[in-house]
């Protein structure tokens, strides 16, 4: 069965000048500021829609590495995982860099990296940002 999660944005003001507030209405964890010098300069304390996409990658690449651990018997212990996100103003986001380590008893580190390349192609989030690099890095 599908599931439907939802967000919202409150924007104020023009692009430059204006700012937001994102909720997560699913999980009601709260509201964040959001504004576009956050996105093209400084953070200052305000998120961006890349520093929220990177959450989401890390959090379902993270999910699909440990599943698919745990289906080959070698469940992670611990997973690390780190993304950055590049945004382009005029561009768009032109790269996304995943970093990952973990312990996991009994895997070879190709092991390991062979894990988490399948992590990456099969992540739900990584299908759908497909249209951008997403490089792996693993140690």
């Amino acid at each position: 069965m599908a599931t439907t999660r939802r967000a919202s944005t409150t924007w104020t003001g023009t692009l430059l000048e204006g700012s937001g507030e994102t909720t997560f209405a699913s999980s009601g964890i709260g509201t964040f500021p959001v504004s576009w010098p956050a996105r093209s300069e400084e953070p200052n304390g305000v998120t961006s829609p890349e520093e929220l996409i990177a959450a989401a990658h890390a959090s379902c690449f993270s999910m699909a590495l440990s599943s698919g651990l745990a289906k080959a018997g070698t469940p992670a212990t611990t997973l690390e995982t780190a993304v950055e996100v590049d945004f382009q103003p005029g561009v768009g986001i032109t790269e996304i860099r995943l970093t990952v380590s973990g312990v996991v008893e009994n895997l070879s580190a190709d092991d390991f990296a062979a894990a988490a390349e399948t992590a990456k192609a099969n992540c739900p989030v990584s299908k759908a940002l497909s249209a951008v690099p997403i490089v792996l890095t693993v140690k």
